[in-house]
């Protein structure tokens, strides 16, 4: 019997506030106002329902950015957590840093009651994540300029596949075989249909069953089966917990519980046209668009920090990526 049967059995059985947004003027050029609009919010009542974790499926992540130096591709550890309708994909070294962090902020206020700590936060793992909620043909995407958070409503990705009666096992997951072409690139990926839950890594969706193995022809971008594990059951919160109004802004988001499918409770919602205006300020300018940022959060009283400083030299600012994983379609 496979190791992993049990989890697949108990699966099967166990089957707002409206966002605020600052529009103050300030002592900034007219075409960088747009950068005062934005601020830290709270998404109370998400437009799907909270589905809750019951499984975990981890992947090993590959993708070649840069075409021009193929024996370093980027690499990152990934989980796709889902319930019974609707999944989240994150970085899974981001949440072993949270936890790691929220370890350490504890134990410094700990040594230090009559302070706040002074711990510096760089974040580990990219800070998007994907909700996918099949029934309602939605999914959402969490992204991040600076320190602010936004989930991005739009339709899920429609997605040909073709399936074959080849099979192959994961782990102990019993898994049959497809393909489809998809945002420029020609998939392979293996979906198990002892778990009928029509999502995946990414954006790849739509078959009877979960996806756990994907890849491109070209293994440029890879999603490789890493394990399964079973949802630990998040401990309900004593009547000592602390409020989460009342945390440093730096510790806030470490508090949410990471089995339930639904974007962190403090970001701001938007729309992909919206999204990508931000974006576009932002790199006309980042240290403008900083200190409008800032201005907004410090007037809602939810700045993480008193400012921030951009980077300024010759050089990219970022990697190289000459190989996005969205390529554009031939004619």
């Amino acid at each position: 019997m496979s190791e992993y049967k049990p989890l697949v059995t108990n699966f099967l059985e166990t089957g707002g506030r409206k966002i605020k947004l600052y529009r103050k003027l300030s002592l900034m050029k007219k075409q960088l106002i747009l950068c005062m609009l934005l601020t830290v919010a709270a998404l109370g009542a998400f437009a799907q329902k909270t589905d809750t974790a019951r499984m975990l499926i981890h992947y090993k992540f590959t993708w070649v950015r840069d075409t021009t130096n193929r024996a370093h591709p980027y690499t990152e550890n990934m989980v796709l957590y889902f319930g019974k309708n609707a999944s989240a994909y994150r970085s899974y070294d981001g949440v072993v840093f949270k936890a790691q962090f929220k370890k350490a902020f504890a134990e410094a206020a700990a040594a230090s009651p009559d302070r706040r700590p002074m711990i510096n936060r760089h974040g580990v793992g990219t800070p998007v994540e994907y909700y996918q909620y099949p029934n309602a043909q939605k999914l959402v995407i969490m992204d991040q300029l600076m320190v602010n958070s936004y989930a991005i409503d739009g339709p899920m990705p429609v997605i040909r596949w073709k399936t074959s009666r080849d099979t192959a096992t994961f782990g102990g997951l019993h898994c049959q075989k497809a393909t489809c072409h998809f945002e420029g690139r020609n998939y392979t990926v293996w979906f198990c249909p002892d778990l009928p839950v029509h999502t995946g890594p990414w954006k790849l969706n739509g078959l009877p069953g979960v996806i756990v193995d994907a890849r491109d022809a070209k293994n440029e971008v890879i999603f490789k089966f890493d394990g399964v594990e079973k949802a630990i059951p998040t401990p309900p919160k004593g009547e000592s917990a602390v409020a989460e109004k009342d945390l440093p802004p730096i510790v806030r988001d470490l508090n949410d519980d990471m089995n339930l499918i639904t974007p962190p409770s403090r970001v701001i919602k938007t729309t992909p046209k919206e999204f990508d205006k931000l974006k576009a300020a932002m790199e006309k300018d980042p240290q403008a668009f900083a200190d409008g940022l800032m201005a907004g959060n410090r007037a809602s009283g939810d700045a993480p920090m008193d400012h921030i400083m951009v980077k300024k030299g010759p050089g990219p600012m970022g990697p190289v990526i000459n190989n996005p994983m969205e390529l554009p379609e031939k004619n």
